[in-house]
């Protein structure tokens, strides 16, 4: 079973400006560039493995907040030089309560199929992405503490520390976000993976303002201490997109 190579959300939606560095005021800030999502956008996900060999998928999606529910539409494409058809197709949702749910399908599937949480984590593009990250589900964690001021690059970052509560269903046991407190846009992310320890690192690049909103046009993943990683690049896409429920329809899943 294939999984979701994932992306941030982060990347993709209208960000608004925080000029206050309290923790509370960062986390509502970003909820609230979530809970605004209105997104179609189209790019390609480069794996670079260990032996230095990229396969390039070409991916776009959609992304709209409806009352009380982010619903996120994922079409990843065929990369040029495989045969093996690579082809899958995601609907993801995330409620504000702490409940996921993930839908896939690849060609020749007949009905949608729903992944059991403990497929969460399963991911064939490198060691990097899982479906979680893509939901960017941190900010809605009941657990948000400040880690204090640090510099991160060029940028004075505040870095927040977000934990998940009993009986989230989540294979992280904290994530730490350096936001950027002038814009409230993340620059770097540590995510601990509960079951090994492991730190998965995410960079974002080209982080850039246009029409009034944020955005990164690269997001980096990789896994501390362990070669290759996963770049997304987005070429173009709409933060203004008008997405209604149609768009998200469980029967898109098997139209290939």
């Amino acid at each position: 079973m294939r999984a979701l190579r994932a992306i941030s959300l982060a990347a993709i939606v209208p960000v608004l400006c925080a000029h206050a560095a309290d923790v509370h005021d960062l986390v509502a800030n970003s909820r609230e560039r979530i809970e605004k999502a209105d997104v179609r956008a189209s790019g390609h996900l480069v794996w670079v493995q260990a032996s230095g060999e990229r396969t390039s998928f070409p991916i776009s999606f959609k992304a709209h907040w409806f009352p009380g529910v982010l619903r996120v539409f994922v079409d990843i494409g065929q990369p040029s030089n495989t045969k093996r058809d690579m082809r899958e197709h995601v609907l993801l949702e995330m409620r504000a309560n702490g409940e996921s749910t993930v839908h896939a399908a690849d060609p020749g599937d007949t009905a949608p199929r729903t992944l059991p949480f403990e497929r969460w984590d399963v991911h064939n593009l490198g060691t990097a992405f899982s479906y979680e990250d893509f939901l960017e589900e941190q900010y809605f964690w009941p657990g948000q503490t400040s880690e204090g001021s640090v510099k991160y690059g060029a940028r004075d970052c505040e870095v927040v520390k977000s934990v998940p509560g009993p009986g989230i269903r989540t294979h992280y046991s904290e994530v730490k976000t350096w936001l950027d407190p002038t814009i409230d846009f993340p620059v770097y992310v540590e995510k601990t993976v509960k079951e090994t320890g492991a730190v998965k690192e995410f960079t974002y690049f080209g982080i850039r303002h246009e029409e009034g909103i944020w955005s990164a046009h690269q997001i980096e993943a990789k896994t501390h201490g362990q070669q290759g990683s996963t770049m997304l690049i987005i070429d173009r896409g709409s933060t203004k997109a008008n997405l209604t429920i149609n768009d998200f329809d469980l029967a898109q899943l098997t139209h290939f």
